[in-house]
C-alpha cells in the first residue's frame, strides 16, 4: 500500500455519530495501534489531525481515512486537507466484522477498527471521494436543492389538487389544460382570492382581470378573464355551505405550502444557474443537444470536475445507471438493466435523452434503429443516454465541445428536425 511511491504506515477509520466519534487507527500488518473518541467540534478535529501527524502522517504519504457517510463537517475538513477519504456503505462494514467475530459483537470502537482494516485489506476495491472543486460541490448543493424542491412542488401540488376533487370542481376544469396546472402563478393568486367555489362564482369580470395582472399575466387579460368567468358561473355539485367553507380553509392551507415550494423552485433554479454558469466545463457541457443550464448543472453536480474520479467511459456509465448488467451462472445469461446507480443523474438523463431528440437529428435516428430493433421507450432512451455519457466523458477529457458530425457520422438531414425558431 503506497501512495506516489512512499510507504503507508496507518490506516485510519471512523465511526461517526451526532455529538462525537470514534477513531481507530491499524498498522500495515492490521495491529490497531491507536484509538480514541473525539468530540464532534473544531476541538475534536484538532485532536484527530494530531494523532494522524504522530503516526507518520504527511504531505506526501497522508494517511487515508475511511468513514460511512460523504457528508457532514468533519468529511468536509478531512477533504479539505487533501488526504483521500473513503465513504464506505455500512452494510459493507458489517459484512467485514463478520470476519473477525463469530459472536457477533458491535461496538463504535470495533466500526472504527473494521473501517481502518478495510482500506488496509481493500482499499483498491473503494473509490475515495472525488477532489472536486469549490464551484464544483456548490453547484452540486444547489442543483440538489432545486431538485428536491420540485420534489416538494410535485408533492404539494398533489396533495392540493386531491383536497380540490372533493369539492371544487371548476378550478380544476379551469386549468385542466394549462401547462402548470395548479402550480401557475394565476391559478395559486386566483385560489388564493376565491378558495371555495362558491366565492368563485361571485368573482367578476374586473376582479378576475385585476387577479390576472397581479399574478404576471400582461396580454390577453380581458379573454382569459371572460374564459374563467363563464366556467366559475357553470352548474356543479357542492358541499353542505359549513363543510364548504371549512374545506376553503383547509385548501388555504395547502396553498400557502404549494407557494413556499414554488418560489424555492424559482429561486434555487436561478441560483444554480448562476453557480453553474461560472464553471468552466458549462460550455461542454451545454454544447450537448438536450442539455441547458438547469439540466447541465444537474449533471455536473453529480460527475463533478475530478476528472480522475471516472477512469473509464464505461465507469461513468456503470455510475449512472445507463450501462446494462450481465448476470451469468452456468448456462444461464441475463442482461438486464442496473438498479444500484445514481438516482438524480439517472433521472436527469432521461429528460436529456427525451430533448435530444428533437434538436439532434443523430439522436432521433438512434432512437429510432432502438425502436425497430424491438427497444421500448424507455429502453431506447437509457441506450441514447448511455452513448451520450460515452460522448461527454471525452469531451470533458480534452475540453473540446460536441460535435454532431463526429458524433453521428451517418445521421438523416437536419431538415427533418424543427427549427430553432
Amino acid at each position: 500500500m503506497e501512495t506516489a511511491g512512499v510507504p503507508l504506515l496507518a490506516f485510519c477509520g471512523v465511526d461517526w455519530a451526532e455529538d462525537h466519534h470514534d477513531v481507530a487507527l491499524v498498522d500495515s500488518d492490521g495491529k490497531q495501534v491507536a484509538k480514541q473518541r473525539i468530540s464532534d467540534d473544531a476541538a475534536g478535529f484538532a485532536q484527530l489531525t494530531a494523532l494522524l501527524i504522530e503516526y507518520g502522517d504527511c504531505a506526501d504519504a497522508p494517511i487515508p481515512v475511511a468513514i460511512e457517510t460523504s457528508r457532514g463537517l468533519l468529511v468536509s475538513c478531512l477533504r479539505a486537507t487533501g488526504r483521500p477519504v473513503y465513504a464506505i456503505n455500512p452494510l459493507a462494514v458489517a459484512r467485514y466484522r463478520d470476519r473477525h467475530s463469530v459472536a457477533r459483537k458491535k461496538s463504535d470502537a470495533i466500526d472504527a477498527a473494521a473501517l481502518a482494516n478495510i482500506l488496509r485489506v481493500d482499499r483498491s476495491a473503494h473509490r475515495p471521494l472525488p477532489a472536486d472543486s469549490e464551484l464544483a460541490q456548490a453547484i452540486t448543493v444547489l442543483a440538489r436543492a432545486q431538485q428536491d424542491a420540485v420534489w416538494d412542488r410535485v408533492q404539494a401540488h398533489n396533495k392540493l389538487r386531491s383536497q380540490l376533487r372533493e369539492f371544487y370542481p371548476s378550478i380544476l376544469a379551469a386549468f385542466a389544460d394549462k401547462r402548470d396546472g395548479l402550480c401557475s402563478p394565476e391559478a395559486r393568486t386566483i385560489l388564493a382570492s376565491a378558495p371555495t367555489p362558491t366565492l368563485a362564482a361571485k368573482l367578476t369580470l374586473r376582479r378576475l382581470q385585476s387577479l390576472l395582472r397581479r399574478a404576471g399575466r400582461k396580454r390577453g387579460a380581458e379573454a382569459e378573464a371572460e374564459r374563467l368567468h363563464e366556467v366559475f358561473r357553470r352548474e356543479y355539485l357542492h358541499q353542505l355551505p359549513q363543510v364548504e367553507v371549512a374545506l376553503g380553509q383547509q385548501t388555504l392551507a395547502l396553498l400557502r405550502q404549494l407557494d413556499v415550494v414554488c418560489v424555492n423552485v424559482e429561486r434555487l433554479e436561478a441560483a444554480t444557474t448562476e453557480a453553474f454558469q461560472q464553471h468552466p466545463d458549462a460550455p461542454v457541457i451545454t454544447s450537448f443537444p438536450g442539455l441547458g443550464a438547469l439540466t447541465g448543472a444537474r449533471v455536473l453536480a453529480e460527475i463533478g470536475d475530478d476528472r480522475g474520479r471516472f477512469a473509464s467511459a464505461g465507469a461513468l456509465k456503470a455510475y449512472a445507471g445507463s450501462a446494462p448488467v450481465t448476470r451469468a451462472s452456468g448456462k444461464s445469461c441475463i442482461v438486464m438493466s442496473r438498479k444500484v446507480k445514481n438516482q438524480r443523474l439517472a433521472a436527469v438523463g432521461y429528460v436529456w435523452a427525451f430533448s435530444a431528440l428533437r434538436w439532434s437529428a443523430g439522436a432521433k435516428s438512434h432512437y429510432d434503429r432502438r425502436r425497430a430493433a424491438g427497444d421500448r421507450h424507455t429502453a431506447a432512451q437509457r441506450h441514447l443516454y448511455n452513448r451520450f455519457l460515452g460522448m461527454l466523458f471525452f469531451c470533458l477529457q480534452r475540453g473540446v465541445p460536441y460535435d454532431e458530425e463526429t458524433a453521428f457520422p451517418n445521421r438523416p438531414s437536419a431538415e427533418l428536425l424543427p427549427s430553432a425558431a
